[in-house]
C-alpha cells in the first residue's frame, strides 16, 4: 500500500513542479524567491503548489504587491526561503552519510551543519546581500540569527519524524530507493509547518523578508518587512518598525520623560531581550524534536 501511495506522490510533485516552474515565470516575484518555490514544491508536492497559489500568485496583472500584502503570505515566503535553502543542504548531507549506516546522531548533525551552512551563506547572506549594499560580510552578520531561529525549528519537526521513519525502513531508508526521498519529503514538510510561526515572528520583527513585488525597472518592492535584513540594523540603532511597534508595549510609552538617548537604550534592550527569547523557543523546539526523535527512534542506533 505504500509504494502505491508513493508512487502517487512522486506523480502529484511532478506536476506540481512542472506547473509551478512554468507558471512563476510570469509571477512578479524576487528571482531567488522564484526559485525557491520551485525548491519546496520539490519537496513538498501539491502541499507547496497550494500554497504557492493562496500566496504568491498574481491573480490579476498589476495586483501583485497588494496580494502579498497579508502577513500569511509575507511569513509563507519567509519559511519557504528558509525551506529551500536549508532543505538541499539538509538532503545533500542525508544522501551522502546514509550509506554510511553511521549511528543516528552523526547524521542529524551532518544535516543540521550542512543545512544551516547553505541557507545561511547561501540563501540567505548571498543571494539577499543586496539588503545589505551588497555587502556580503555584513550580510552574513545580519542574517544569522535569523537563520539559526528558522532552521532550529526546521529541524526539530523533520528528525521528530524522519528519524523513527527511517530506522523502520531498514536498508529502504538510503538515496538508492524511493522511501527516503519520500521519508524526507514528508518530513521537510512537517518542518516547514513547525518553523512557519517562529518565522511569523520574525517577520513581525523586520528580521526576516518576506515576499517581494519585482517592477518593471528590475527594482524588488519588499513588502511587510520591507527592509527585512536591515531591520537589524535598524533595531541596533533604536529606530524602524520594529523598533516603533516596541514603543507601544506598555511601559514604553509614546510620552515619556526619558531623554532621546535614554529611550533608544531602552528599545535596543528590549530588541535583545526579544531576540533571545526567539532564540530560547527555537532551541526548546529543536530539543522536542530530538526527544521525540529518541524516543521513537534512537539517536545512537540505525
Amino acid at each position: 500500500m505504500l509504494d502505491g501511495i508513493m508512487v502517487l506522490w512522486f506523480v502529484e510533485v511532478a506536476a506540481s513542479v512542472v506547473f509551478v516552474a512554468i507558471d512563476i515565470l510570469r509571477t512578479p516575484e524576487s528571482p531567488v524567491l522564484k526559485w525557491g518555490f520551485v525548491v519546496v514544491v520539490l519537496f513538498t508536492g501539491p502541499i507547496g503548489l497550494v500554497l504557492y497559489v493562496l500566496s504568491c500568485r498574481e491573480p490579476l496583472p498589476g495586483l501583485h504587491a497588494d496580494y502579498v500584502r497579508a502577513r500569511w503570505r509575507q511569513v509563507v515566503g519567509s519559511t519557504m526561503h528558509c525551506v529551500a535553502g536549508d532543505g538541499i543542504g539538509i538532503l545533500v548531507a542525508a544522501a551522502v552519510l546514509a550509506p554510511l549506516r553511521l549511528p543516528a546522531w552523526v547524521d542529524v548533525l551532518g544535516e543540521y551543519g550542512l543545512g544551516f551552512l547553505f541557507g545561511w551563506t547561501i540563501f540567505q547572506a548571498l543571494f539577499m546581500r543586496g539588503m545589505a549594499g551588497g555587502n556580503y560580510a555584513l550580510s552574513l552578520r545580519m542574517t544569522f540569527l535569523p537563520e539559526f531561529v528558522s532552521m532550529n525549528g526546521l529541524m526539530g519537526g523533520m528528525i521528530a519524524l524522519s528519524v523513527p521513519w527511517r530506522q523502520a525502513a531498514g536498508m529502504l531508508a538510503t538515496p538508492t530507493h524511493s522511501q527516503f526521498w519520500f521519508i524526507f519529503s514528508m518530513s521537510l514538510t512537517l518542518g516547514f509547518a513547525v518553523t512557519y510561526p517562529l518565522n511569523w515572528w520574525l517577520v513581525s520583527a523586520g528580521l526576516k523578508h518576506g515576499m517581494m513585488t519585482i517592477h518593471p525597472d528590475g527594482k524588488p518592492v519588499p513588502i511587510a518587512a520591507g527592509l527585512a535584513l536591515a531591520g537589524v540594523a535598524l533595531s541596533a540603532n533604536g529606530n524602524g518598525p520594529a523598533n516603533a511597534r516596541h514603543n507601544a508595549v506598555p511601559g514604553l510609552s509614546r510620552v515619556s520623560k526619558e531623554s532621546p538617548a535614554d529611550q533608544g537604550r531602552t528599545t535596543v534592550k528590549a530588541a535583545r531581550i526579544e531576540k533571545s527569547w526567539m532564540m530560547i523557543v527555537s532551541l526548546v523546539l529543536l530539543s522536542l524534536g530530538v526527544f521525540i526523535a529518541g524516543t521513537y527512534g534512537s539517536l545512537t542506533g540505525r
